[in-house]
């Protein structure tokens, strides 16, 4: 077994990079094609979905393996080698079998838990076989990646741990709040109308919506789930299907919009949203303001003895954070300095320039000293202004959640007033501080031991072929000697003649019992790969007959799973 993938996912690179490289059903079919023609591999699988783009391939070099796979990812997600590289990641062997089955389980996912990927690694498998690329390997590999996911969510707890992508990006446009409570009566708009866009209207029925609308490119598609919806829902929940141009219209009416089609462009534009909003409330949809900015204020003075000419003080060892005009300066001054320091703070009242050269213009700053303290009662402190107020931000009149890879809604959305946008991105990061349930530590073992039993599932089905092929060797050995037994007993009866060949084929299956048996469970142990060339080497055995039995071993077993995955 030499099983390689290559990958990115939203663990490894941001969702910009993620959505440029995500790839179309054509490109992952001709990606698949590629693959198995280039020299390294001899099998290939793509498992894509909206957050992750892996390339399996049963490869017989691994560091060539690892380039060509990389190159042909770049190629064909139109993302530079130079550009991507950064963010793919590599497993091999044990490693690999390891990666896939904690995918399924749901452990690498953006929701820990959630079961969608399971569909998703099926799907995989399907296109795939459909393609003719995978092998007895990866047959083996996704079959059984299915069988410990669907274990996994049977025996653990792992599905409290996590929910669909679905019903967290719900949660997170409720704001944390009771999804029902918050869903109870609003107009949804599902645009798309695929297993995630078919989920998501699933979950809006179950939450209590009053009214669904179905959009999509192909309108039987809409209508079929729309009728989906409305014979499997609730009978009070309206359910009906538009075609895509009736989007704008629709996005006016509705409270919240769920979107995941597979274009390639933007579905929803930031333009096309704002009219929405100002279809509902009757005033241009402002983008909010960007506050984030330094506020206002006045320059203070410089806080360096000398910058400030006439300045009688050494202000250096001032505390900072305080007007350096202010009474923090003057505190525990002398009169005589106090009144220096006055007179100077007062300054900007007075040309001091001029007042150098007229006389009496000492008692004249004195004079405006002791008025100002006067009428004040203390040294005049300049402060800085109090910040403006920031406006409170509209609350939403419309819900978007966006699922698809690429975005189907504009970026620029976030930024409208009385618009809230849940898209992968911010998924991505609501995700990282999500709690995990212990069961997670359960699915942990799980896939550890599954991944030691296939493993040495697949080092004993590497020797199968040797012992076969000895079997045979040794089945010709015996029809040899009982040739020649004819030959030399012409007058023996078939009676004696079949008792005695029976008694030669039990030595022989008997001497050779024990030493297949234990060179299979040799061979199942990490490091076992060698035995099967042992044993072709001690018995002489023909390598052509054991990669024919090979051959035919795989070519029996691929027919029979090619006919549709578990």
């Amino acid at each position: 077994m030499s099983l390689l993938v290559v990958g990115l996912s939203h663990r490894s690179a941001p969702v910009s990079v993620l959505e440029r490289a995500s790839l179309s059903a054509d490109a992952q079919f001709k990606l698949l094609q590629d693959t198995v023609a280039a020299e390294p591999a001899t099998e290939a699988g793509v498992l894509a979905t909206c957050n992750r783009i892996e390339l399996y391939a049963d490869v017989d070099k691994f560091h060539a393996g690892v380039a060509e796979l990389s190159t042909l990812l770049a190629q064909h997600s139109g993302v530079g080698l130079e550009e991507l590289t950064p963010y793919l990641y590599v497993h091999y062997e044990d490693r690999a079998v390891h990666h896939l089955f904690s995918v399924a389980c749901g452990l690498d996912s953006m929701v820990v838990g959630e079961g969608q990927i399971l569909g998703q690694i099926k799907d995989s498998l399907a296109r795939a076989q459909e393609g003719h690329t995978a092998g007895r390997l990866l047959n083996d590999l996704f079959q059984q990646a299915l069988r410990v996911g669907k274990r996994a969510h049977s025996e653990t707890g792992i599905d409290r741990a996590g929910q669909s992508l679905v019903t967290f990006g719900l949660q997170q446009l409720a704001a944390g709040g009771d999804v029902t409570a918050w869903a109870r009566g609003k107009r949804a708009l599902v645009i798309g109308a695929g297993s995630m866009s078919s989920l998501a209207a699933a979950t809006l029925a179950r939450a209590g919506v009053a009214e669904i609308v179905v959009a999509n490119r192909t309108f039987d598609r809409a209508e079929r789930l729309a009728q989906i919806l409305a014979e499997n829902g609730d009978p009070d929940i309206v359910s009906r299907a538009v075609p895509m141009e009736s989007v704008p219209t629709e996005l006016t009416r509705a409270d919240v919009a769920v979107s995941c089609t597979g274009a390639t462009g933007l579905v929803l534009t930031a333009a096309a949203v704002a009219t929405a909003v100002e279809g509902r409330t009757g005033a241009p949809a402002a983008l909010a303001e960007d506050r984030s900015g330094p506020a206002d204020v006045r320059p203070l003075p410089p806080t360096s003895v000398g910058t400030d000419d006439g300045c009688p003080l050494d202000l250096s060892a001032v505390q900072p954070g305080f007007s350096l005009m202010g009474e923090a300066a003057v505190a525990g001054m002398d009169a005589a300095t106090l009144e220096q320091h006055a007179a100077w703070a007062a300054g900007p009242a007075v040309d001091r320039r001029e007042a150098a050269r007229r006389p009496g213009a000492d008692a004249e700053l004195i004079t405006a000293l002791a008025a100002t303290a006067a009428s004040v009662g203390r040294i005049p402190e300049r402060r800085r202004p109090e910040p403006a107020p920031v406006p409170a931000r509209p609350e939403p009149v419309l819900f978007l959640l966006d699922l698809a890879m690429p975005r189907d809604v504009d970026a620029a959305v976030h930024r409208l007033a009385g618009v809230r946008l849940v898209d992968i991105e911010s998924l991505a990061e609501a995700s990282a501080d999500a709690p995990m349930a212990a069961d997670v530590d359960q699915v942990r073992r799980i896939v550890s031991d599954e991944v030691a039993a296939f493993g040495a599932a697949q080092r004993a089905a590497h020797i199968t072929p040797t012992v076969v092929a000895l079997r045979a060797m040794a089945a010709d050995v015996v029809a040899g000697e009982i040739a020649r037994l004819d030959g030399r007993l012409p007058g023996l009866d078939d009676k004696h003649r079949a008792e005695i060949t029976q008694t030669v084929r039990r030595v022989v299956d008997k001497l050779l019992h024990a030493p297949t048996v234990r060179v299979k469970q040799l061979a199942a142990e990490p490091g076992g790969a060698g035995y099967a060339d042992a044993l072709r080497t001690l018995f002489d055995l023909d390598q052509e007959t054991v990669a024919s039995v090979s051959r035919a071993e795989d070519s029996t077993e691929t027919n029979a799973e090619n006919r549709g995955p578990a």
